[in-house]
This record gives C-alpha cells, sequence and structure tokens, in this order.
C-alpha cells in the first residue's frame, strides 16, 4: 500500500480531523512522508481542512 492510500484509509477509518502528526502516529509512517503524501492529496482535493493544520477526506 502507498503511502497516499495509507493516509487517506487513516483519514475515512478514524471520522474526524487529524494532523500530520497525528496521521503519522496512527499509521506507523515518517512524518516527512506523510507531509509529501498530503500535499499530493490536497492537490488532487481528496483532502481538505476544516480547521488551521487538521485534515479530513473531502466529501
Amino acid at each position: 500500500m502507498n503511502v497516499k492510500q495509507a493516509v487517506l484509509d487513516i483519514l475515512k477509518k478514524e471520522g474526524k480531523p487529524m494532523s500530520a502528526g497525528q496521521i503519522a502516529d496512527a499509521c506507523g509512517i515518517d512524518r516527512k512522508e506523510v507531509d509529501k503524501a498530503m500535499k499530493t492529496l490536497r492537490e488532487e482535493e481528496k483532502i481538505v481542512s476544516p480547521k488551521r493544520c487538521y485534515w479530513e477526506p473531502a466529501g
């Protein structure tokens, strides 16, 4: 499973907005890798930010 999919899966599973640090802790992936994946997911409009520094799946 790639990092992007892991990040998206964690966000969907938790069902609440999460910070990059919380996502990294939850899936056991390095924070820098999570940040890169989240940047791509933001560009693809697959995640949105309901409040500063917290993210959730779009739609």
